[in-house]
């Protein structure tokens, strides 16, 4: 039994094994696909995600172990002590292209139009290995597009049935709105009585569409407002409640386009609510107030924002001085920063000279 310090952590059990030959060791019960990552080897996956439950249903991360009678799905196979893997040997390489092409055999291959293009795995696997098309004829899928809600936009034709949101759904969200059902040929994620969306319970959090590799989920708001390489991408903290989540802000042109979760997120990791993914349609309202407005002889007119504050100041200051601190009141907003509100409070009890003071989230 060896001991060993691994990222600050006392690991019973470290396995020494060797991948690509290169030495690696990591603690008992790692699998090989971690491992490899250890040492920056990419094993590619469409099934396996770190924040869900392992599946091993894609096959595509498998890898040759010397002694082992068949490859092994490198997402859930622990390693073993003296482990020799070989991640990209002649018939790995060659198991990858038959699985990739068996994929396209039942997928449409319209990528130049795709919504996912630029952002999915099975178009950038297919690049790696150089697989343009399938060698495997036979019947295909024509399922209809649902496209019944304002959120998500489900094309079932594209989906590899990797799995990964149906785990988000039940394990993330705890929701189960979706699952398999039929067999075989005609097996297919879809709702209870296979539903639209619109009718199912979904909440419409999106966070299927987070983890779907291919352009099976997308975001219906992002439909044709660019490509994702085009998109720059600006992290930010959701203002909508008090958790913190964070995620990225899509801009092109200067305009807000669309909204996309961030895995390295301390809060929430990928995972967001609908008001979160989707609610940010008002950025962009031509009714959103983008100046100050002072209404003169019953008419609102545009000010500056020293016109504004100042009117502010002299109004409170009539209002304490004529009724009293009780007279005023300040109720804060949940989509304010903890900074804010804090200000919001301080200036209520320091400047007006009132405990008046409430919070919309204590409802």
């Amino acid at each position: 039994m060896q001991n060993r310090e691994w990222k600050g952590v006392l690991c019973v059990d470290a396995v020494k094994l060797t991948i690509d030959g290169r030495e690696v060791e990591v603690p008992a019960g790692t699998t090989i696909l971690e491992a490899a990552e250890q040492i920056g080897i990419d094993i590619p996956r469409l099934c396996f995600d770190p924040e869900l439950s392992l599946q091993g249903s894609c096959r595509l991360c498998v890898v040759e172990v010397e002694g082992a009678p068949l490859l092994s799905a490198s997402c859930v196979t622990p390693v073993g002590r003296g482990m020799v893997v070989h991640t990209e040997s002649p018939l790995v390489v060659e198991t990858r292209r038959t699985i990739l092409e068996l994929l396209l055999a039942n997928h449409p291959l319209d990528c130049l139009t795709c919504e996912k293009n630029g952002d999915c795995r099975l178009a950038e696997y297919c690049y790696r290995y150089g697989v343009k098309d399938s060698s495997f004829a036979g019947e295909r899928h024509h399922y209809p597009i649902d496209d019944s809600n304002p959120f998500v936009l489900r094309d079932m034709n594209k989906c590899i049935q990797c799995g990964k949101c149906v785990r988000a759904c039940a394990e993330i969200i705890g929701k189960d709105n979706i699952d398999y059902i039929n067999r075989g040929f005609d097996r297919k994620v879809a709702t209870y009585g296979d539903k639209p969306y619109v009718d199912s319970v979904c909440t419409f959090c999106g966070n299927c569409v987070a983890v779907c590799p291919t352009g099976a989920l997308t975001e219906k708001p992002m439909q044709g407002k660019g490509r994702r390489w085009e998109l720059d991408r600006v992290r930010t903290t959701c203002p909508f409640c008090g958790v913190g989540c964070n995620f990225d802000l899509c801009v092109k042109d200067g305009k807000l386009v669309g909204v996309l979760s961030n895995p390295d997120s301390p809060a929430n990791g990928r995972a967001l609510c609908v008001k979160g993914r989707f609610g940010w349609d008002f950025v962009n309202n031509e009714q959103r107030l983008t100046t100050p407005l002072i209404k003169r002889e019953g008419k609102f007119e545009p000010a500056s924002w020293e016109e504004a504050i100042d009117l502010i100041s002299t109004r409170f200051t009539e209002i304490r001085e004529k009724y009293g601190p009780k007279s005023f009141a300040a109720l804060s907003s949940a989509r304010c920063t903890n900074e804010e509100n804090f200000l919001m409070q301080k200036f209520t009890r320091a400047v007006m000279g009132t405990n008046n003071v409430d919070h919309c989230a204590r409802t």
